[in-house]
């Protein structure tokens, strides 16, 4: 039990303090957090950081200590340094596009009266959806010979084909990526929203304020936190958790098109074989994630109405 301290002397009498004695359990109850961290993450990160220092055989047998020259080879390579606005173009893309439409989806399932759980429960389904299975619907739904999309497009005079077109691959998983995404905004968004008093926006329609402007005076500046919150999440997201969406839809062709730098780590490590270069890969986007993350903080958070 708690010991309750009296006040002394120009204490406030009121005020009690109140001292709870040390305990194993809180330990233990964050025991597993903190186990799953340093398996999954330090440990991995570590080893990462390590093996960046080292040029390695493809079966491991021999390993030789260079310092930095994995990291000296990788800023001479014109196809990583073109990865790197290729992540930028994709990240940025994918970002506003899943944001942008959950925020308008999310306006409207706010608005909705009759089967409105319905609709909302439907929007939030394909959040349940893997990467790979996300990634690969969208390969047969725009199949060049297959797809339903290739037909209509090809009506309209655009022939689609992301096995040779570049740009049509990039577009096609940017898509692919927001989709899978808006339903995790979505979910953020209609919360905020159900979260303002009704009579901040009743008061703003009886002083003569439309939708768009009770939305771009109250309500988007009342869900800014919220906004800030999935502008993290979306940018490690489009870093991190797309490699099953670009791996499943155009393994990151054609001729690199849609090789990003999570790819590229696989791509080099795995399929190329260059241990050390994928480590010195990795440790790099960490690095890049972490100062966007800080900077994110620093900066874009100075603009948020809590």
């Amino acid at each position: 039990m708690p010991r309750r301290f009296r006040p002394r002397g120009n204490e406030n009498p009121m005020l009690k303090r109140v001292h709870f004695p040390s305990s194993l359990l809180p330990y233990l109850l964050v025991a597993p957090q903190i186990l799953i961290t340093l398996v999954f993450f330090i440990w991995p990160a570590s080893q990462a950081v390590y093996q960046s220092f080292l040029i390695e055989d493809a079966f491991g047998l021999s390993t030789e200590f260079v310092w930095f020259e994995n990291f000296e080879l990788l800023i001479e390579d014109a196809q990583y340094l073109q990865s790197f606005g290729r992540t930028i173009l994709f990240s940025a893309a994918v970002a506003v596009l899943s944001m942008g439409s959950a925020l308008i989806l999310a306006g409207f399932a706010d608005r909705v009266v009759r089967g409105a759980t319905t609709y909302r429960t439907l929007m939030i389904w394909p959040y349940a959806v893997a990467p790979v299975l996300a990634g690969a619907l969208w390969v047969f739904m725009f199949n060049p010979t297959l797809g339903i999309f290739p037909f209509l497009l090809d009506m309209v005079g655009i022939d689609w084909n992301h096995y040779l077109n570049g740009t049509q691959a990039m577009t096609l998983v940017i898509f692919a990526a927001a989709w899978k995404q808006i339903a995790y905004n979505f979910l953020f968004y209609l919360a905020a929203m159900q979260s303002i008093p009704r009579s901040l926006i009743e008061a703003a329609a009886i002083d003569g304020a439309g939708p768009v402007r009770r939305f771009v005076d109250h309500i988007f500046p009342l869900i800014s936190p919220t906004t800030f919150f999935l502008l993290v999440i979306n940018a490690v997201y489009a870093f991190f958790d797309t490699f099953g969406i670009i791996h499943a839809v155009t393994q990151g062709g054609p001729a690199n098109s849609t090789t990003i730098l999570v790819y590229k780590v696989y791509n080099d490590g795995f399929v190329g074989l260059d241990l050390g270069g994928s480590a010195a890969q990795s440790v790099i986007l960490m690095i890049l994630v972490i100062a966007m993350t800080v900077v994110q903080f620093r900066f874009i958070e100075r603009k948020v109405e809590y």
